[in-house]
């Protein structure tokens, strides 16, 4: 559904801007609403899901026994910080400040579109990702399979 790359500017109220080119889809399939979430995995990083695909990794991250601390940690970072976020007339959504000051998105962020959902960078975070390369002791046995 979303792949690609979009250089973008937070504005002073937090909101952004969804690239033109996801905005139909985004109102057509997300009913222009999607949910903005913490990365679990990498810092400097937001999600946002539409609706529909949130549900359903909400309800598998829900469905984790408690008695293991990770499953409370990834319930508290995916559910507990979820939120709810409308796209404005504008095409634009706020991504709420308490989201933006725990992964460092200020003025410049990049938004990835990663399938089911966009992944919203600190312009920082995302070239300290796109700078790593993947060495030979990185590459997983499904990894191998890849023609690339």
């Amino acid at each position: 559904m979303f792949q690609g790359e979009t250089a973008i500017t937070i504005d002073d109220k937090g909101r952004l801007a969804i690239p033109t080119a996801y905005r139909e889809l985004v109102a057509r399939e997300c009913g222009n609403r999607l949910v903005v979430t913490y990365n679990p995995y990498e810092a400097g990083c937001l999600w946002l899901y539409p609706v529909s695909a949130w549900e359903a990794v909400r309800d598998q991250v829900n469905a984790l026994p408690m008695a293991r601390r990770v499953h409370r940690t990834m319930q508290l970072k995916l559910v507990g910080g979820a939120t709810f976020v409308e796209v404005d007339g504008n095409g634009r959504v706020l991504i709420p400040s308490s989201h933006r000051n725990a992964t460092g998105i200020e003025k410049k962020a990049v938004l990835l579109g990663m399938g089911n959902k966009f992944e919203l960078w600190s312009e920082q975070a995302h070239m300290a990702q796109i700078r790593q390369t993947i060495g030979d002791d990185d590459v997983s046995e499904a990894m191998l399979d890849l023609s690339l």
